[in-house]
């Protein structure tokens, strides 16, 4: 008869290292992701305003980097940034800043084109009768298109950024010490496996539902008049 499978999470948790390297890497993880994800934000809302407004044939180079970047694996991004950029440009940064890169990269992209969907939504008649009010259009996109764009599209944005997160522990390809690398060197300490993913999934969902909480807490903030409109 086989033996039962002994579990042996005592053996990562009563070692204070260890305890410690994953917290750290854990607040990497999410700080690099919430820093990704503003900055992120950021430029998707420049690239959704170009394919929106079709600025002076812009918007095609726009769309082609979008194109580009939900269409390559992050992972190759990721690379390319942190190995290939530097051979090219003649820097260094450190891992982490890399990392922090290519991910900026990565959810510009995928937020450029939720965004550009919102945009689609808001009827023309809104900015059509703005413009003969003599509103300029920087103004129309700012206080109208943008707002019940982001509003409508807000849940599809905050679960494409959830599931981000979770895609950034390819970081620690590049020996960023995020949460993944802090659960591998562990589990080369004590060949623990099992328990040390099992540990390592149940930090990712805390994460995970931590920022679903944030996300909702935002949106019931921000956007109160979205809610009475259904």
């Amino acid at each position: 008869m086989d033996r039962a499978v002994e579990l042996r999470f005592f053996e990562i948790f009563r070692n204070v290292d260890y305890v410690n390297l994953l917290f750290a890497g854990a607040a990497l993880s999410a700080g690099l992701t919430l820093a990704a994800g503003i900055l992120g934000f950021g430029i998707a809302m420049v690239l959704a305003f170009l394919r929106h407004r079709k600025v002076a044939g812009i918007h095609w180079i726009a769309a082609a980097y979008v194109e580009f970047i939900r269409n390559t694996p992050l992972i190759v991004q990721l690379f390319f940034v942190a190995f290939g950029l530097p051979l090219l440009l003649g820097y260094q940064w450190p891992f982490w800043a890399h990392a922090l890169l290519a991910l900026v990269l990565n959810f510009s992209a995928y937020f450029a084109e939720i965004l550009r969907a919102g945009f689609n939504t808001v009827g023309k008649g809104q900015e059509e009768a703005a413009q003969a009010m003599g509103i300029s259009p920087m103004i129309i996109f700012l206080k109208i298109t943008l707002p019940q764009a982001v509003g409508k599209m807000f849940p599809s944005l905050s679960s494409q950024f959830i599931f981000l997160f979770l895609t950034t522990g390819i970081i620690s390809e590049i020996g960023v010490r995020d949460l993944t690398n802090a659960g591998i060197f562990v589990d080369s300490r004590t060949f623990r496996t099992f328990e040390v993913f099992v540990t390592l999934t149940a930090i990712y969902i805390g994460i995970s539902l931590s920022f679903k909480a944030l996300m909702v807490g935002l949106y019931r903030v921000l956007f109160p008049w979205v809610g009475l409109q259904r």
